[in-house]
């Protein structure tokens, strides 16, 4: 059947172009308004232009193509980069009325083909796939014969080589103008920072594009950094505070990841270990359970992630200093996604920083590329050691100015600075005198006095350093060290064997051009700081009473019967927020339930009747 013959599937509600922004929001998803960004997004697809969105976890991008998607006539492209993305979005889809539907690896080509065979036959409104089955010369040819109003794209920074998750098949994705001349496109990320953003415009969009900016700010994450330690205890003690919660802890290699789940589930946690060596169907299983079950712990690398879409993540624990700033945006960005109260909390120590530095050397870049990830290992530095408002760091880093946020660990249990000056310039008098090669643990040893073969053997005894610092523990030394590091006073050598060497501004501390100043070291323990957060916290479920709390547990109960029926994720039937809006106002007819929070019409057709008889059982 050719283009013209295109006619949307029955169950897709019709939509007059004049009012259809409203009637798909209040219709199809049942939203009441739309959010900061929303609209103008929304607004220049239907005018034909193309638009790149910058928006933070949970601030709804998929709305924005979603909406012109279901306005428009013809069908819409809708590029991503994984599978479970894909599903999510698909399944979620679905359960609105909406006709969608994904061609990708995991399904039969016998599934495929019947999947493009309806959209032939007009029958769907979104299809999904990913850049590499979109980008080739007969997917490219056979789209050319259907009416393609739109093309969105996910996860829009993989394009970009200056992204956190640089994809180079992403990059074919740049060809699109030319093969669909005049067909909108939508690229939407929630990790881009000046760099990536006008590089996707320039490679994409030849600059022709509506950007649309809304901020970075998840004022709703609690940010914290605490120094590495007896790292295992930390892990468990953080977690246990949390008990009963889903999390995800980040681990930088997959051995770890396995030792934390075995940690945790000895600790009575529901852990599980995910890495990228693990078989596909392994990861599958894992991916539902973590989607499904309640208070799952995922020790995970950074393989898991980008096809999670689960609203009531409610922290994020980094086990060691992640990639880059880019990179921990968007991995603390998959909690708190349902807006609720959630936890960023991050271990890192100078190891962290001489292995990051490492794998940014060994990568297969050029000098360019290394140069802008070294400049952003420093940025994500400064932020760890921060003596102020962590989030002003890093709202910052993207080009947002912010007020102290108050929900942060500097801002909830302020910290004291020192003058470092002195001892700092004994630090960079030792690694000098040392001819600049030998590493921390060696350097303070000097200053602390202490003697070794190996210190008498290359004369460092005679240093003028030597003992000068004896006063200062170890711990305070190698506190003082990494924060020079942070500062850019000390470099460690990664071409060579990781020692320390003088950094770019050493010599002006020398001189006393500059000042420095450093705060104690502290190890974060879920006391002062976790009360202040926890007083200050109020989930969304504060508005209910006894009973209604009481009902709330039954409703999620119910939720989830049902999302294992499907074998779908339990927010795809409905949201927190959906629930909690039911156990406070407790509809009773058809009517009064179609007035809760994100139930549109085929919603309402689907459950209105299961949940009104559960909640007609408390009233």
């Amino acid at each position: 059947m050719d283009g013209s013959a295109f006619s949307p599937e029955a169950q897709t509600p019709s939509i007059d172009a004049a009012s259809g922004v409203d009637a798909v929001l209040h219709g199809v998803f049942g939203f009441s308004g739309l959010r900061p960004g929303q609209e103008r997004a929304i607004e220049a697809l239907l005018a034909g232009d193309n638009v790149l969105a910058v928006m933070p976890t949970g601030a709804g991008k998929s709305l924005c193509f979603q909406i012109p998607a279901l306005v428009m006539d013809g069908l819409t492209i809708v590029v991503s980069p994984l599978v479970a993305l894909m599903r999510n979005q698909v399944d979620a889809l679905k359960l609105n009325g909406v006709a969608a539907d994904a061609i990708h690896s995991d399904r039969t080509r016998d599934d495929n083909v019947a999947i493009w065979r309806k959209a032939q036959r007009g029958e769907l409104k979104l299809l999904y796939m990913s850049p590499e089955r979109l980008m080739t010369d007969r997917m490219l040819a056979a789209l050319a014969r259907l009416p393609i109003s739109l093309i969105a794209i996910d996860e829009a920074h993989c394009i970009s080589q200056w992204g956190p998750a640089f994809r180079p098949e992403y990059n074919m994705l740049c060809d699109l103008p030319r093969h669909f001349p005049g067909v909108p496109i939508a690229a939407l990320t929630a990790t881009a920072d000046p760099s990536t953003s006008q590089d996707i415009c320039d490679k994409l969009f030849s600059n022709d594009v509506t950007q649309v900016m809304t901020g970075f700010d998840r004022p709703n994450l609690s940010l914290s950094v605490s120094l590495k330690s007896t790292w295992k205890k930390q892990v468990v003690d953080y977690v246990d505070a949390r008990r009963g919660k889903c999390g995800i802890v980040y681990c930088l290699s997959r051995r770890k990841t396995e030792e934390v789940a075995a940690l945790l589930r000895g600790e009575g946690h529901n852990a599980y270990a995910f890495h990228a060596g693990m078989e596909a169907s392994e990861k599958e299983d894992l991916q539902n359970r973590f989607m499904t079950e309640e208070g799952v712990v995922m020790a995970a690398t950074v393989a898991f992630g980008m096809g999670i879409d689960k609203p009531d993540i409610r922290y994020v624990l980094h086990t060691d200093l992640p990639a880059s700033f880019e990179a921990y945006y968007q991995e603390i960005g998959r909690a708190g996604r349902d807006g609720a109260p959630a936890e960023a909390m991050m271990l890192y120590g100078l190891e962290d920083i001489r292995l990051r530095r490492t794998f940014i050397e060994q990568e297969d870049a050029g000098p360019e590329r290394k140069r802008r990830e070294h400049k952003r290992m420093d940025s994500l530095l400064v932020y760890c050691e921060a003596p102020d408002c962590r989030r002003q760091v890093l709202l910052r880093y993207f080009g947002e100015p912010s007020e102290p946020c108050g929900n942060c660990d500097t801002c909830l249990n302020p910290v004291d600075t020192m003058d470092g000056i002195e001892p700092a310039q004994q630090v960079l008098g030792a690694v000098q005198g040392t001819g600049n090669r030998y590493g921390a643990v060696h350097i303070v040893a000097i200053l602390r006095g202490t003697t070794s073969e190996k210190i008498e053997s290359m004369g460092h005894d005679r240093l003028p350093q030597f003992g000068a610092g004896a006063a200062r523990s170890t711990a305070e030394w190698q506190g003082l060290i990494r924060q020079m590091v942070a500062n850019g006073l000390l470099e460690i050598d990664i071409q060579g064997y990781g020692g320390l060497r003088a950094g770019p501004k050493a010599n002006a501390l020398m001189q006393g051009e500059v000042g420095f100043r450093y705060r104690p070291d502290r190890v974060a323990h879920t006391t002062k700081t976790a009360k202040a957060r926890a007083k200050r916290a109020e989930t969304l479920d504060g508005i209910l009473d006894t009973d209604g709390r009481a009902l709330l547990a039954r409703l999620k109960d119910l939720r989830l019967t049902l999302a294992k029926e499907r074998n779908a994720p339990a927010y795809v039937i409905f949201s927190d927020k959906s629930l909690i809006d039911m156990a406070h106002t407790r509809p009773r007819t058809k009517a009064e339930f179609s007035k809760v929070f994100g139930v549109g019409q085929a919603k309402l057709d689907e459950f209105a009747d299961t949940f009104l008889e559960e909640i007609a059982r408390s009233v």
